[in-house]
């Protein structure tokens, strides 16, 4: 007898929410809720379109109004909003649907399942993917990089009651290793961010200047190793190397792509970044804890700078 089919909720409809509910839908009843109704309405007529690494069309279910959710009943929620929202949008969804089973978040930065325990009494499970990807202008996905794993785990309720969220997502092309802690990979990929995320921004999204200036590169790895003295200041032990990717894109066993990192993608829209939630968690950790990251608390005032000069430059009294 197969197993009962999974409803899955995914928030957030950018980038990797479609991504990820593109993958899901193949193997799931899959709904996505985004605030913004155009897009919604795209997916409605058009379906994902997912191009790149994956290269599929999908259609699930699109909401734009926590309203069209109304005693709806699904068997996990997956956030995957920017990190400053995932409070109200817990709040807004949580008020509409049947209590959920469980909730996931994929998302970059700290503080997203700390939130998610706060908003329900469910299980709740912090993940960390490996994907990239770009929304386009037309709407479609572009899936930049994929693999090799993803990683789930629980933050409240047990292993079991996160493995076959795991199970499902392997059977949509997201490999995923499901573990008891998953902490050390989801610090592995969070340092990863906090560091390349805003010096990607910096230079305005163009990755090559990332790997070919040595000043660049220096800096990059003066505010890894601030950020690993913070990581074992907490006692976290990490599953991997964080810049592992970055060495090897280095060394000419990678190449270098064309992504520049979300946040550099975020300054471009015109849209708030989730700088708080990645450098900004690293500044306020280290200095509560007395550990001195100078580079890393310069780029942190940079990119805020940054944020408020584009900011004023797309104001229409500019």
């Amino acid at each position: 007898m197969n197993p009962p089919e999974r409803s899955i909720l995914v928030i957030g409809c950018g980038a990797i929410g479609g991504l990820f509910a593109a993958c899901l839908d193949a193997v799931a009843r899959v709904t996505v809720f985004d605030v913004d109704p155009a897009r919604m309405e795209r997916v409605r007529n058009e379906g994902l379109c997912i191009t790149g690494r994956t290269q599929k069309l999908a259609r699930p279910r699109a909401v734009s109004n926590p309203a069209e959710l109304r005693g709806a009943r699904f068997d996990a929620m997956i956030f995957l909003v920017k990190s400053q929202h995932t409070a109200a949008a817990a709040t807004a969804v949580l008020a509409a649907v049947s209590e959920p089973s469980l909730l996931v978040t994929f998302q970059n930065g700290m503080g997203n399942a700390e939130a998610l325990v706060q908003s329900s009494s469910c299980s709740v499970a912090h993940g960390m993917t490996v994907e990239a990807a770009r929304l386009n202008a037309d709407g479609s996905i572009e899936h930049l990089i994929h693999g090799p794993s993803s990683w789930l785990g629980p933050v409240r309720g047990s292993l079991e009651d996160v493995q076959w969220l795991g199970a499902l997502l392997d059977r949509g092309g997201i490999p995923t290793r499901t573990v008891a802690d998953p902490r050390g990979a989801i610090w592995s990929k969070f340092i990863f961010n906090a560091v390349m995320n805003p010096v990607g921004a910096l230079l305005g999204g163009v990755n090559a200047a990332r790997y070919l200036s040595p000043e660049v590169c220096a800096v990059i790895d003066a505010m890894a190793e601030e950020c690993l003295q913070l990581a074992r200041a907490k006692g976290i032990t990490l599953s991997s190397d964080p810049l592992e990717m970055v060495k090897k894109t280095r060394a000419g066993e990678l190449p270098i792509t064309r992504h520049g990192g979300s946040m550099a993608l975020d300054l471009e829209a015109g849209r708030e970044t989730e700088i708080e939630s990645l450098t900004g968690y690293v500044v306020r950790e280290a200095l509560a804890l007395g550990i001195p990251i100078p580079v890393t608390q310069t780029v942190y005032r940079l990119l805020k700078g940054l944020e408020l000069a584009t900011r004023i430059r797309n104001s229409p009294a500019a």
